[in-house]
């Protein structure tokens, strides 16, 4: 119980501050709000660390994420009700701030009981996830500024989808690397394949739904691949 409480403290700081932060650079910045969003994404990928790090084991830190997306849900449900709210934080439709977070922390809490709970490797909970978070990313803001060889029926571009390729190449290639005890060719290989089956998957994914379809499509490209390199 000690450990949960401390943990969710730090989660509770973390989103404390990093909103502040924010909201301050929105209201006294003119931030774009495709970055403004892409900021809240960051955000929200950052505290993926804190869950990982802050607890003591695995199980404490789902029930936290899951408890946290319980608390939050009915503040965002209120605070949504006032149009200056939707300006600030750049919702494309009413309720889009709190669906979206309920997602996330239910994939979190998905992911992370698959590779900490599970096999014992939180590691693999970043790189799944962070193939896709900062991959999904870079796709964005790629494609919208640079975009103009269409796919998928005018929705997504090549530049885009190369921009995820390449972002999920990086990211995973660097947290294996941290996470140590494979051969060189083997982070290559693995990086490789995980970035592909992320460009694929969020390609073909209807909107919003990547954010479960991508992580989980990294985890069966990585589980294997890790076990098979060591």
């Amino acid at each position: 119980m000690p450990g949960f409480l401390i943990g969710t403290a730090y989660v509770i700081l973390y989103y404390a501050i990093c909103a502040a932060s924010a909201i301050t650079a929105r209201v006294l910045v003119k931030i774009p709000d495709e970055l403004f969003r892409k900021l809240l994404h960051f955000i929200l990928l950052g505290s993926l660390i804190i869950y990982g790090l802050a607890f003591e084991s695995w199980h404490t830190s789902v029930i936290s994420c899951i408890a946290f997306a319980a608390a939050v849900f009915p503040i965002l449900w209120f605070l949504e009700r006032y149009k200056s709210f939707s300006r600030i934080t750049t919702e494309r439709k009413s309720g889009e701030l709190k669906s979206s977070l309920l997602v996330v922390f239910f994939m979190f809490a998905a992911v992370l009981s698959v590779c900490w709970g599970w096999l014992g490797d939180k590691i693999l909970a970043f790189a799944a996830v962070y193939a896709w978070g900062f991959g999904d990313a870079a796709a964005a803001l790629v494609g919208k500024r640079f975009g103009k060889h269409r796919i998928n029926g005018g929705k997504k571009s090549v530049e885009g989808t190369v921009a995820m390729f390449v972002t999920s190449v990086v990211c995973t290639a660097v947290i294996l690397a941290v996470r140590g005890g494979m051969p060189v060719y083997g982070y290559a290989v693995t990086a490789l394949a995980v970035g592909a089956a992320c460009a694929a998957v969020e390609l073909y994914t209807p909107g919003g739904f990547d954010t479960v379809t991508c992580p989980f499509a990294a985890l069966a490209v990585l589980l294997p691949l890790t076990a098979l390199f060591g």
